[in-house]
């Protein structure tokens, strides 16, 4: 094991602090990696306030990485000292179930391990994420970071940008589609992004009319803003697809009315129980209610890669490792655009 320096969590009200982990000696298929900066999610703070009730502590945050191979293991081909790579939310899988051999090791049938508060399947060890001065993944869940992606903007890709990236490809918005996004934060300005870059319609759909001119610079097509119920009676069966990036509990029920015939409304930001709505907004145009976690290994290169093609990056907020607390309560404020990420240099 070697020690070394984090930032984390040692009780749900202990707030975050310099704290020290061990991360293995290399295996033969492991790659060492120097963190240079990591996203700060909404998920890492729930997860260190044991909001859902399954953080083993201590617990160090932290799964949009980017950094730099330190070393690699002896069966390690991919990658070399010097790569820029990535991590994502997933480390492992069974890698032998219909999911994993379908590319989408984040629905492994065993469970897959997430980045932080998992279990390495090999030692049962909880894996620490990267609020970090380095890590220990395996290859298979390594990613190539490409070139002309700059590093800092890059990292919220891991976590916020694949999970809107996932659906709208899964649900095969392009050209022609019609599609509404609700919400306008960490999720909502990259489902607005991508929409738009995968050659959509885009609507921003958001309760606040003062967000309609960053939503026109993310590059939406329309605002629609849903306190305006005769806006919302125009928009009626106007779309074919609805990412709705959410957070807290919400009534989805003014949304479906704005699916069209066969259109999916997708949550991807709400993760607690939701209001009940009536299924007749759901029979009459044969619409469809969906959820959609993150993509697996094979399509977060390609958005990777889709990305660096087209330049599409987060919004973001570069802040020091002792920034946190503060970075936390500006989050849950809704007080950031889009995205904190921290510059892992800085850590201490």
């Amino acid at each position: 094991m070697t020690a070394t320096a984090a930032w984390g969590a040692t009780a749900p009200t202990s707030g975050m602090a310099p704290l020290s982990i061990d991360r293995r000696e290399l295996r033969d298929e492991d790659v060492a990696i120097d963190i240079a900066y990591c996203g700060v999610c909404h998920s890492d703070l729930h997860s260190a306030r044991n909001d859902w009730g399954r953080t083993r502590y201590p617990f160090v945050p932290g799964h949009e990485i980017v950094g730099t191979v330190r070393a690699v293991g002896k069966g390690v081909t991919k990658f070399a000292p010097g790569d820029r790579v990535a991590i994502g939310t997933v480390v492992d899988s069974c890698r032998k179930c219909d999911a994993c051999e379908d590319g989408e090791e984040n629905y492994c049938r065993e469970g897959m391990v997430g980045t932080y508060n998992g279990k390495d399947r090999i030692d049962g060890s909880t894996t620490y994420g990267g609020y970090s001065a380095s890590i220990v993944v395996a290859e298979p869940f390594v990613l190539r970071l490409p070139e002309s992606l700059d590093m800092a903007a890059a990292a919220p890709l891991l976590c916020a940008g694949i999970t809107t990236y996932s659906p709208l490809k899964n649900w095969n918005v392009g050209p022609g589609t019609k599609v509404g996004v609700i919400g306008l934060g960490g999720l909502g300005h990259m489902g607005v992004k991508f929409a738009k870059a995968l050659g959509a319609e885009v609507t921003m759909i958001t309760t606040s009319p003062a967000k309609g001119a960053d939503a026109r610079k993310l590059g939406a097509d329309h605002v629609l803003v849903s306190t305006d119920m005769a806006a919302m009676k125009a928009a009626t069966r106007s779309f074919d697809f609805l990412l709705d990036t959410i957070p807290v509990p919400h009534d989805i029920a003014p949304y479906l009315l704005l699916l069209d015939r066969q259109g999916t409304l997708c949550i991807v930001g709400m993760i607690d129980m939701m209001p009940t709505f009536h299924s007749g907004l759901l029979l009459g145009n044969q619409r469809a209610v969906a959820g959609s976690g993150v993509g697996g290994i094979a399509q977060t290169q390609e958005m990777l890669d889709f990305c660096a093609e087209r330049q599409v990056l987060p919004e973001i907020e570069l802040i020091r490792m002792d920034e946190i607390n503060h970075a936390f309560e500006r989050m849950e404020k809704a007080d950031v655009k889009y995205r904190f990420v921290i510059d892992m240099g800085t850590l201490a």
